[in-house]
């Protein structure tokens, strides 16, 4: 990586900028996954739950492995404050349409970041980002049909949840190609 990739006036690549915000979505991500999962909780719906308590620690685990990046390549890591949290629902599927636009709108960040690392040469950058762009195809395929099995229960929260306890289970063991967390990983 050249040092004019590296710096710019403010002494960052607008692609290490980027980074930089991203922590913040994804901690963002992580503090309204874990609203939605509360929601899920108080509402009785466990699987629900549980799959939403996951994603947000998963989420916050994101913000870690680009927080380790940044660190490898000594980028200090300001950490940025979060978004605003929705908490306020009318009803189940709400929840997983927000879970959905919230990833829609991640992979358009993630996306962003790649075309921004591809156009300023920096292909370790590059290469960094290839792992989010794959996970975040999985994740937009698993909410979007989430969202479908909401729909076609048509209000049975019951077949929500029976469908998720089959469908959904936490798979224990790690991505071994996941980028490495600042710290201890909790997802």
């Amino acid at each position: 990586m050249t040092s004019m990739t590296r710096t710019s006036e403010r002494g960052l690549s607008k692609f290490h900028r980027l980074l930089l915000d991203q922590v913040g979505h994804e901690f963002t991500a992580s503090h309204q996954y874990f609203a939605l999962a509360a929601w899920f909780d108080e509402h009785d719906l466990p699987e629900l739950a549980r799959v939403f308590y996951r994603q947000s620690l998963e989420e916050r685990d994101h913000a870690t492995m680009i927080v380790r990046y940044l660190i490898d390549n000594d980028v200090a890591p300001a950490i940025p404050g979060i978004g605003e949290i929705q908490t306020d629902f009318t009803g189940h599927r709400d929840l997983v349409a927000l879970a959905l636009r919230q990833e829609r709108q991640v992979t358009e960040q993630f996306e962003l970041l790649a075309k921004t690392a591809r156009e300023e040469h920096d292909y370790t950058g590059e290469q960094f980002l290839d792992w989010f762009l794959q996970e975040q195809v999985e994740e937009v395929t698993t909410m979007s049909t989430l969202l479908a099995i909401v729909d076609r229960a048509d209000g049975n929260r019951f077949d929500i949840e029976t469908w998720v306890a089959r469908e959904m289970p936490d798979t224990p063991g790690d991505d071994t190609t996941a980028p490495e967390t600042a710290g201890p990983s909790v997802g």
